[in-house]
């Protein structure tokens, strides 16, 4: 049995590769998560003034109410959420009173024809 010792800069010089590998093949180098290229392009590109696509249809109430619920601690915004569910309920409650009325006023029939 025969063994090679490395002493150094031999041992290190035994190891690299001096192989070219042509990432530009698709079959060679698949796309592991579908949309990670293109992602990680757009994080390359320099930072521009424009905001993001997602901000683009909102208006500036829309931006102060963001900008409002991003500045509340953990606690004030899980009373704020809590607030809304009860609005959301209260809201629930009313239509339902509304149209229990509508249906005993008989305004929600059909027209007979």
């Amino acid at each position: 049995m025969t063994f090679c010792i490395f002493i150094g800069d031999d041992f290190e010089t035994s190891l690299l590769s001096f192989e070219k590998l042509d990432r530009a093949s698709p079959d060679l180098w698949p796309e592991q998560l579908p949309g990670v290229a293109e992602f990680a392009a757009s994080c390359k590109n320099p930072i521009t003034n424009s905001p993001p696509k997602w901000m683009a249809e909102l208006e500036s109430e829309d931006i102060e109410m963001l900008k409002e619920l991003g500045s509340l601690t953990t606690a004030n915004l899980m009373e704020k959420v809590k607030g809304l569910q009860n609005l959301a309920y209260q809201l629930g409650l009313e239509e339902s009173r509304e149209m229990t009325r509508g249906k005993f006023l008989n305004i929600l029939e059909r027209p007979k024809k």
